[in-house]
């Protein structure tokens, strides 16, 4: 913590001296120093702090290089907000993990001379149908979209936002709910070992369709995110992985992502010049494959300060009803009570409309709703952390997977908190984890 605050103030004062390279390398090297820092003293490379960490302060960083005409530095306030933010979730998760450590004599040093996992073979079954079942779901909700819709957004071209429209209302959180099949899969041939050839050649066919609806539905995230569920699920369960088998599997991970990623950008029909405008880099001859990426990282931060400014100026708070987003879209409500989500959205620019996972608690009650979240955050964080040492039910571990990703992608507040389809994804593998338990 001593070396965050320390990089955090310099990072400070080099942007206010216009050093913006060096303040943003400041704060990345923090990044990495924290991350190694917990892999090193767990052994987890999918710890929930270090994750946080590494994508929170690490994101701050590749902001603070100002590589777009768009950014400008930061005011004071938001300086500390985000310094706030990481400072209480960081507290609040020691406080807890040095308590656990007292209570239970370092439980984390007898949980080493033993294995992560148990024998999960009295759950193949039920894991088996869960998979089947979500793809089927899945595929047949896809099916009644492209009917009633007349059209699959991946062979439509000239139309950038045709995957936008690909939706009807309710049925579309069924459909991208193929995401949570490859890590299902992860647990059923983990607890099978190939046993049973028929069951593994089924749930080899449904990761194949739960990889094909993201790719006709042109939905890069969904893609990258049924991918990613499954090799941290997978990391979580194995333990005896070799650490330079790791390495190499996750740079062929990297580069088939990055393929995909591109393939679907150009899918979606996207003009490079337009995109190129609206970024509106420093340097017009930057590649857009690393032009986007770095936009989608560091404008978040930027919108943020573009909210505290406009709050400073006289903009009111929304007391909670800004964080209560999910509720009134899952329960119809912001249809039938429109001013429930009528808050203006304050960006950089119009088109660039991505923020942190703090936006929202800035937005309520100020610098204390970005301490309040990052103190249940980090009580989130320890709880899951615990709990994956002792755990029966493997569908934890996808939760546990579900978790860190959205950890890791705490700079995307619309990918986390405000999106229905994430809460979806938790309830889905809530009743997943029930059926579980109750075949068990």
């Amino acid at each position: 913590m001593i070396v965050y605050l320390i990089c955090c103030l310099a990072s400070f004062l080099l942007a206010r001296g216009e050093h913006f390279y060096l303040s943003g390398l400041c704060l990345m090297g923090a990044a990495v120093f924290l991350y190694v820092q917990d892999f090193r003293r767990t052994g987890n490379c999918i710890h929930l702090r270090g994750i946080f960490a590494l994508a929170w302060v690490g994101g701050q960083g590749v902001s603070c290089l100002k590589l777009s005409r768009l950014a400008q530095d930061w005011t004071f306030l938001t300086w500390l907000c985000f310094l706030a933010a990481f400072v209480s979730f960081y507290a609040v998760f020691e406080v807890f993990e040095r308590r656990g450590r007292n209570n239970y004599n370092s439980y984390a040093s007898r949980w080493k001379g033993q294995k992560r996992w148990h024998d999960f073979r009295s759950c193949e079954e039920p894991v088996f149908i869960c998979a089947l079942a979500v793809t089927a779901l899945s595929l047949f909700c896809f099916v009644l979209e492209a009917v009633v819709l007349g059209y699959v957004p991946f062979f439509l071209r000239g139309v950038p936002h045709a995957y936008s429209y690909f939706h009807i209302t309710g049925v579309h959180y069924f459909t991208v709910s193929c995401v949570l099949v490859p890590a299902l899969s992860v647990i059923f041939f983990h607890s099978n070992g190939g046993r049973d050839r028929l069951r593994t050649g089924i749930l080899i066919g449904a990761d194949i369709i739960a990889v094909l609806i993201p790719i006709l539905c042109v939905s890069r995230f969904q893609l990258i995110l049924a991918a990613v569920l499954a090799v941290i699920t997978y990391l979580m369960m194995d333990i005896h992985i070799d650490p330079l088998q790791m390495i190499i599997s996750a740079a062929v991970l990297f580069v088939g992502l990055l393929a995909a990623y591109i393939i679907l950008t150009i899918a979606r029909s996207h003009d490079v010049e337009y995109l190129n405008g609206i970024f509106e880099m420093k340097n017009s001859r930057t590649p857009i494959f690393v032009t986007q990426p770095y936009m989608y990282i560091a404008n978040n931060y930027d919108n943020f300060d573009c909210m505290v400014r406009a709050m400073a100026s006289g903009y009111s708070h929304s007391f909670g009803l800004k964080m209560l987003f999910p509720l009134w879209a899952l329960t119809g409500l912001k249809f039938l009570v429109p001013s429930l989500t009528a808050f203006p959205l304050f960006t950089t620019k119009e088109e660039l409309t991505t923020v942190t996972l703090f936006y929202d608690a800035y937005y309520d009650f100020g610098i204390l709703g970005v301490v309040l979240l990052g103190c249940v955050l980090g009580l989130l964080a320890w709880y899951l952390t615990d709990m994956v040492k002792h755990i029966r039910n493997p569908i934890g571990y996808l939760l546990y997977a579900q978790i860190a990703v959205y950890f890791g992608l705490s700079l995307f507040h619309h990918l986390v908190q405000q999106a229905p389809t994430t809460w979806f994804y938790l309830a889905v593998t809530g009743a997943a984890a029930v059926y579980v338990e109750w075949r068990q």
